[in-house]
Order: C-alpha cells, then sequence, then structure tokens
C-alpha cells in the first residue's frame, strides 16, 4: 500500500477515534500492524497527525476559547476558573508522562498491549454506566477542584497505549459525578494541551528524523493525515456529544471489547 494511501486511512481512524472512548493510538498502533508497517517509525506521524483533531476542537469550539482567554485578559472569573481547570487536570500527566517517556516509547510498540487494554477497559466503561449516575449541572468553568484534580489523575491511565485519553478523562469525570454533556466537553478542552505538548515533546526528540529523511514517513504524509484528521474529527465531535447526552457509552464499551478480543486472537496466532 502506498504510503500516500496509509496516511489518508490512518488519518481517518485518528478523526473518527480521536474524542470517543476507544483509543485514537491503540487504533493508530493496531491499523499501522495491520498495514505491515514497523510501530515504532510510525510513532511520530501517528502523535502529530492528532494535531489535526485537536484543531477540530478550537475550531469547533472557538467562541468558549475565546470568551475564556478574554476573561483571563481581563481578569473576569469565568475565563480564571476555566483555564484555572484544563492546566490542573493537564499537569498530572504532562509530569508523569515526562518522567516515563522512555517507559512509554516501549508501550507503543506494544500491539499485544493494545489488545488488552482495549477489552479491559470496555469492561470497565460498562462497570462505571451501571453503578454511576451522574446529575451534575454545571459546566466547565464551574466544576470544583477535587473533580478537576481527580479528571487529570484520571488521564494518566491514558499514558498506556489502548486506554484512550477521552476514555479516562470521560470516565473518571462520571465517577466524580460529571453530567455527560460536561464530561464529554472538558475531555475536548483538555485534550488541547496534552496533545500539543505530546506532539511538541515528539518533535524535538526525533524531528531530525524527519529533515533528513532517516524515516519512512515524510511531512508531506504527516499533512495530509493532519488534514484528514481535522475533517473527520468535526464531523465526529458534532456528533458525539449529542448522542451520549442521550444514549451513554455502553456502544462504545461493547466495540472495544469486540476489537480487543479481535486484536489478541489475530495477534496471537500470527
Amino acid at each position: 500500500m502506498g504510503l500516500t494511501l496509509t496516511a489518508i486511512l490512518l488519518g481517518i481512524v485518528e478523526g473518527l477515534t480521536e474524542f470517543v472512548p476507544v483509543s485514537s493510538t491503540g487504533h493508530l498502533i493496531l491499523a499501522t500492524e495491520l498495514f505491515g508497517y514497523d510501530a515504532d517509525e510510525w510513532t511520530m506521524f501517528n502523535v502529530v497527525i492528532q494535531l489535526g483533531a485537536i484543531l477540530a476542537v478550537v475550531y469547533q469550539y472557538w467562541p468558549t476559547f475565546w470568551s475564556a482567554g478574554m476573561g483571563v485578559l481581563r481578569l473576569k472569573r469565568p475565563g480564571l476558573m476555566f483555564a484555572r481547570n484544563i492546566l490542573l487536570a493537564f499537569l498530572p500527566s504532562a509530569v508523569l508522562g515526562l518522567a516515563l517517556k522512555n517507559y512509554i516509547d516501549v508501550m507503543l510498540g506494544s500491539p499485544m498491549l493494545v489488545g488488552w487494554t482495549l477489552l479491559l477497559g470496555g469492561i470497565a466503561i460498562l462497570g462505571i454506566e451501571k453503578l454511576v449516575d451522574p446529575q451534575g449541572e454545571h459546566g466547565v468553568a464551574d466544576m470544583p477542584l477535587r473533580q478537576v484534580v481527580g479528571i487529570g489523575f484520571a488521564q494518566c491511565l491514558a499514558l498506556i497505549p489502548g486506554v484512550s485519553r477521552s476514555g479516562a478523562t470521560i470516565m473518571g469525570a462520571l465517577a466524580l459525578g460529571v453530567n455527560r454533556k460536561t464530561a464529554a466537553e472538558f475531555s475536548f478542552f483538555l485534550a488541547v494541551p496534552t496533545m500539543v505538548g505530546a506532539t511538541a515533546l515528539e518533535l524535538f526528540e526525533k524531528g531530525d528524523r524527519l529533515t533528513n529523511g532517516s524515516m519512512p514517513v515524510g511531512w508531506g504524509e504527516i499533512a495530509i493525515g493532519f488534514a484528514v484528521s481535522f475533517v473527520v474529527a468535526l464531523v465526529v465531535i458534532r456528533a458525539f456529544v449529542a448522542y451520549v447526552s442521550r444514549n451513554g457509552f455502553a456502544p462504545f464499551a461493547w466495540y472495544r471489547i469486540a476489537v480487543g478480543l479481535a486484536a489478541i486472537a489475530w495477534l496471537g496466532l500470527r
């Protein structure tokens, strides 16, 4: 399969999975394995194209980001609380991600680990959906500190490939009493500093390999994957919040379980 077509397909996978609790990183690892590529050589591509999906969040929620930014500059409480909540939730995974970067890189090359985390994560989502009944109606700026910090530590679980950053943050929010709509939107907003930071770190460490041509995938393929993931993620974001507000997350859990079992069986028989 040509690199351009691969970049398009992986961009579609990223856009479809970044903001739903099924693990975009896990799907990209399994997809590169399915296509017969070395997952380690595509790690930078997989990380950087996530910025396309992040740009979709900024585009979709631009009025919210603009209002929060102006609120910070004018020292208005809603804007300051919005920024505080996002930054505090971001810090735990940022610190732990830097401390464990070498171990995370090793895990990113393990498709079998992804299969198991998809399976176990699906079971966890079913359990949380059954046990919790969040009733709070507050928005992101009104969330109390304990919920914000709790979600931040929940996001640390997503340092394990296949856990799902959106899944960990949304399920953590639900377990802490946040309503589904706010949980999903908080996860979207939290993705912005998280993925920008992860991409910056990846480019800092491996960007020279792109410029000297020592990687099989180059800036052209990354640009294609970025653009495709942006368009697809924009569609997904608009549909996801409306869907989960009415129906919950169980369908995504069953999907995770099915894909996890299939991946474990396929990888085990190879």
